[in-house]
């Protein structure tokens, strides 16, 4: 279970988003990913490093507001950042040893979607076509 569900709290992620229509759903998701940038800087342990991280994932927050590649970008770094911090840092959740972890299986499957525009997984249960996003307008 350690494993699984966090790929399905991913999944449980795009679907809820889909709920969202565009270009309100990538600006969204830009915010999310600079929160999650931001996770460890209570204590992670590792230091100014944790500062320098934020500012990167910022980066990408920012660049997101107009591209999903960057927010796939953010999620992917912090899905790195996120076994740095298992392996050697303190966990996301402080009293949850195996939470960065699972935040490092869980990202990049959000990472994914968001590469591939984050479409509307609702609209391709339904049968439109994967890059329909003018019909969310």
């Amino acid at each position: 279970m350690t494993y699984v569900a966090p790929v399905l709290i991913g999944v449980l992620y795009a679907l809820v988003m889909s709920l969202i229509r565009e270009p309100n759903r990538r600006r969204f998701n830009a915010i999310m990913v600079a929160g999650a940038g931001a996770a460890y800087l209570s204590g992670g342990g590792f230091g100014g490093w944790e500062f320098l991280f934020t500012a990167a994932v910022t980066y990408c927050a920012y660049r997101g507001l107009e591209s999903w590649t960057f927010i796939g970008i953010g999620w992917l770094l912090h899905t790195g950042w996120d076994l740095l911090h298992h392996l050697k840092g303190n966990p996301i959740i402080p009293f949850a040893h195996d939470s960065s972890l699972g935040c490092a299986i869980c990202d990049p499957v959000i990472a994914l979607w968001c590469l591939r525009g984050g479409p509307s997984l609702i609209g391709l249960v339904r049968g439109r076509r994967v890059g329909d996003h003018a019909a969310e307008l």
